[in-house]
């Protein structure tokens, strides 16, 4: 899942990015408050990770103008102020979680996949569709309970597939959920990495809507 990083310490911005990235996330990384705002108004990502401290702009009047935007991302605020007062300015702006530097990598990333499962109503960390059981911690899938093996970018191909299941997905859309600033994306790699998920896990599982884009679908087709 593609994330956004706020946070102007390079060294922790550095280290939050690569332990992320190894995580299985992608993750666009900015300095300033006012780089946030822009990127979280303009682009579709899973979740944020928004530190307060930030040049430029605090993370608290982004966090507001956002809300007031309407931005639905879900939002985790990092930050080094631990005052109880403090942390509720961050929810009552509109932040969905709250994280007190220093922080652990892997609590983190547990977060942020709690927040992107809630904002898809998902109320549990394995999805289960059909036959198919995906599991974002363990980075495991599973067809008809035998394990199968898929590289990052066609987990997490089928990871944002299966939090929308039942809704058409543009390439478009599917090439900003799994690829950062920077990445080289073929013309054909949607659809290559689809063409490999039909072979591994059936056919029928993710549907062509020709013009649109794919979907996948919730139940198995009635013969």
């Amino acid at each position: 899942m593609r994330v956004l990083l706020a946070e102007d310490d390079p060294l922790l911005g550095d280290g939050l990015r690569a332990g992320l990235r190894q995580l299985d996330f992608q993750v666009d990384w900015v300095r300033d408050g006012e780089a946030a705002e822009r990127e979280l108004r303009a682009e579709p990502y899973a979740a944020a990770v928004l530190d307060l401290g930030l040049p430029l702009k605090d993370g608290l009047p982004v966090l507001a103008a956002v809300r007031k935007a309407g931005v639905a991302i879900p939002i985790l605020v990092l930050t080094a102020r631990d005052g109880v007062p403090d942390r509720i300015r961050g929810l009552d702006a509109g932040a969905d979680d709250y994280v007190v530097k220093p922080v652990d990598l892997h609590e983190l990333a547990a977060r942020l996949r709690a927040l992107i499962r809630r904002a898809h109503g998902q109320p549990q960390e394995c999805l289960r569709i059909q036959d198919v059981e995906l599991n974002p911690a363990a980075h495991t899938v599973h067809l008809g309970g035998k394990p199968v093996a898929l590289p990052t970018r066609e987990f997490a191909l089928l990871h944002a597939l299966m939090l929308n299941a039942g809704r058409v997905l543009s390439r478009e859309q599917l090439e900003q959920r799994l690829y950062s600033w920077g990445q080289e994306v073929e013309s054909n790699a949607i659809e290559v990495h689809v063409h490999h998920l039909r072979r591994k896990l059936g056919a029928a599982l993710i549907q062509t809507v020709r013009g649109v884009g794919y979907m996948l679908v919730r139940d198995k087709p009635v013969r």
